[in-house]
């Protein structure tokens, strides 16, 4: 089987997706039913997976001025993927695997993974002109692939009603939280610790991207209902990159702030998130859809009691690990995240439940069942 696996993914800051994408290149390494593995990011195969830096470089930097430019944009969309075409030429006889929905033109066989339709479904939550290129090559993605990958059965049902697409040609393929997230005494996480001024088992703890998807209004409302005890005792520290139409989300994290009991971390360095998810108290992701939620498992792999909502996709990751409520229910998050910070019962079954349920998710699965996606489309090409 000879493989080209993109790579454009692994960047900064290192997403979900990026993360994903880590883990599959690194596990793919290590299979033999593989007989040739090719890494290609933009118009170049690389000899070797790439790192996403803890800070981002010029790079990064200069990529942020393009998107800011209308023309240099469009000029990128249009050049790009005869770029990668002419790149890709002579590598028909092998599988293209576009790990972030897209795929460049290419004639040999290709799969795709779709994380999730947010794009479609909630798309107000984007910059117009972005969205509609994604919508626009998530939809060429759609027709060039012999078959998709999707991250949850939720998923894999939605795109098989919202385009029609055969059921039979959508593959769940689970992710996992990495090795790095385990349970960690207070001796092991007291750097990072001292450097964002929080106590060990004191806060609680929300990651993800800063924008209205992920519901962390509510998270922020049903925070402020906490007795003045709990809330000063226990505060609410927010990480994750600043994302689309954050304006007041902000204004609510900058308010918590000054009254004392929110700390906005920004985006925590790759190596320190898994001391603060074991440092935590408590996690709590509201967020109204998601894909799959890694969050969900890297909380419970690191031994901290879940509250998540029980929307889209999150049911079938948290599984019975996690207390879960509507999204728009703040007056049960806040009851909820009360029994999370105090019932000292509750606490103790929920961290075991969650380290055993986590446990049931890997990456060597994940590879495992890529590998058998690959195997069904070369077999059929």
């Amino acid at each position: 089987m000879k493989i080209i696996l993109s790579v454009e993914p692994i960047k900064f800051p290192l997403t979900g997706i990026g993360r994903y994408t880590y883990e599959l290149a690194k596990g793919l390494q290590s299979h033999n039913e593989i007989e040739e593995l090719n890494f290609f990011s933009g118009t170049r195969f690389l000899s070797n997976i790439p790192t996403a830096k803890n800070t981002s470089d010029s790079s990064h930097w200069l990529k942020k001025i393009v998107q800011s430019n209308s023309l240099a944009i469009e000029t990128y969309r249009l050049l790009m993927p005869q770029l990668k075409k002419k790149a890709l030429r002579g590598y028909e006889r092998c599988l293209f695997h576009g790990p972030n929905y897209f795929l460049p033109p290419f004639d040999g066989p290709a799969v795709a993974t779709f994380h999730d339709l947010s794009p479609f479904k909630w798309e107000h939550c984007f910059d117009p002109k972005r969205n509609r290129y994604t919508k626009k090559e998530m939809m060429k993605a759609l027709s060039r692939a012999n078959g998709l990958i999707t991250v949850s059965n939720y998923i894999r049902k939605e795109i098989h009603e919202y385009f029609d697409y055969p059921i039979e040609k959508i593959h769940t393929v689970h992710l996992a939280s990495s090795p790095d997230f385990y349970p960690r005494q207070v001796e092991h996480v007291s750097g990072v610790l001292k450097k964002f001024d929080l106590s060990y088992k004191a806060f609680t703890l929300f990651v993800g991207t800063i924008e209205p998807r992920k519901n962390i209004l509510s998270l922020i409302h049903a925070y402020r209902k906490l007795p003045d005890g709990l809330r000063a005792r226990y505060p609410l520290v927010l990480s994750g990159y600043k994302g689309w139409r954050n304006d007041d989300i902000m204004q609510e994290i900058e308010r918590g702030q000054r009254e004392g009991w929110l700390k906005y971390l920004g985006f925590a360095a790759a190596e320190e998130l898994p001391l603060l998810y074991s440092a935590a108290r408590l996690f709590v992701f509201p967020s109204h859809y998601e894909g799959f939620g890694l969050p969900v498992l890297e909380a419970m792999s690191s031994g901290t009691p879940v509250i998540c909502s029980n929307s889209s996709s999150l049911p079938e990751i948290a599984g019975d690990a996690a207390l879960t409520h509507s999204p728009e229910d703040v007056s049960l998050l806040t009851q909820l995240i009360i029994r999370g910070l105090t019932d000292e019962a509750w606490r103790k079954d929920a961290i075991a439940l969650g380290l055993s349920h986590a446990a049931t998710f890997s990456w060597k699965n994940c590879t495992s069942q890529t590998l058998n996606v690959y195997q069904k489309l070369t077999n059929n090409d």
